[in-house]
């Protein structure tokens, strides 16, 4: 009959040689050696992974426009859409996290942290176009590329002309700068439709 000293690997059995339960002696893990020696380093889960999680970019559609946000203002967007739509929860939720917000940004607020200078050339607008949602640039990847204007935008220029007309050249101008010419509503005397 054996004993709990033997199955500890130090009794006779030991002696026996490799076997069924019991390694060859240069395989065994030494004392104080881990199991996994290169293994999960210390503290790398303690905490929660916030920053990780919610400092992300993610692509949400606003009035049918795309942009990219945080997934931390697109989660305080999805709360303050349900608390407008009637989850008081939800409402709540939100006014403290604006609330929250506000307060951290009031004392980090008392020095600028970042001063960005953007030069305009005199008389340029495209600039300005985007931000307004008026234009769109045809390659958003290039900093210099041609903007085209909404189809909304020259709905209303169209109808602030009144009786006066563009020229053909004019009209082709206007039809070839217009990000989706299809869809806007061309006056009677429009002459440029492709």
């Amino acid at each position: 009959m054996s004993t709990p000293s033997d199955m500890a690997g130090d009794g006779p059995e030991d002696d026996a040689g490799p076997g069924y339960r019991h390694p060859p002696r240069s395989t065994r893990f030494k004392k104080g050696q881990s199991g996994n020696p290169r293994g999960r380093p210390r503290g790398r889960h303690r905490e929660a992974p916030y920053d990780a999680v919610l400092g992300q970019e993610v692509t949400i559609r606003d009035g049918g426009v795309a942009r990219r946000v945080t997934a931390a203002e697109a989660f305080l967007l999805h709360l303050a859409k349900r608390g407008l739509e009637g989850d008081g929860a939800a409402a709540r939720a939100a006014m403290a996290a604006i609330a929250q917000a506000s307060a951290a940004q009031a004392v980090s607020a008392a020095w600028p942290r970042e001063i960005i200078l953007c030069c305009v050339a005199p008389g340029s607008v495209t600039s300005a176009l985007e931000p307004l949602r008026m234009g769109r640039k045809r390659d958003p990847y290039r900093p210099t590329a041609r903007m085209l204007l909404e189809p909304w935008i020259v709905a209303a220029a169209l109808a602030r002309l009144g009786d006066r007309h563009l020229s053909r050249a004019e009209q082709e101008t206007v039809f070839r700068a217009t990000r989706t010419p299809h869809k806007v509503r061309w006056p009677d005397w429009w002459e440029v439709r492709e």
